[in-house]
């Protein structure tokens, strides 16, 4: 074998190594701890908690996204891996303004973290 063809034999073997890593991102398994409240006051309001499962309902139903916030300050995104994707509000909504433990696959990227919920329940 050349070395042109040897570096080319290399150079595709990283391509295809390359893009196989990029199109398996399928996500990491995590169990998630944390409140249920609309994306808009976890960010501008620095809240640790819920003011209220009222005020969340009232928020999320109004067209704010509702998201989990970790013990941690972790902000998570629920998001659906479908194709289309769907919002996550409804499947949450029960949840607002309470303490949960979702289970699913966590995804980072660019600064965010998002999480598709494969069970979620409120905790005792």
């Amino acid at each position: 074998m050349t070395l042109r063809n040897a570096t080319r034999v290399f150079l595709a073997t990283a391509l295809f190594a390359a893009l196989l890593a990029w199109s398996s991102d399928s996500g990491k398994p995590a169990t998630v701890k944390g409140y249920v409240l609309d994306s808009a006051c976890a960010f501008t309001k620095g809240l640790k908690k819920p003011i209220s499962p009222e005020c969340a309902t009232a928020c999320a139903k109004a067209g704010s996204p509702l998201v989990i916030l970790a013990d941690n300050g972790t902000i998570y995104w629920p998001i659906a891996d479908t194709t289309p994707s769907a919002g996550q509000n409804d499947r949450l909504l029960p949840f607002a303004g309470q303490k949960v433990t979702a289970t699913g696959k966590v995804f980072e990227r660019g600064g965010s973290t998002a999480l598709v919920i494969e069970k979620v329940e409120a905790q005792k």
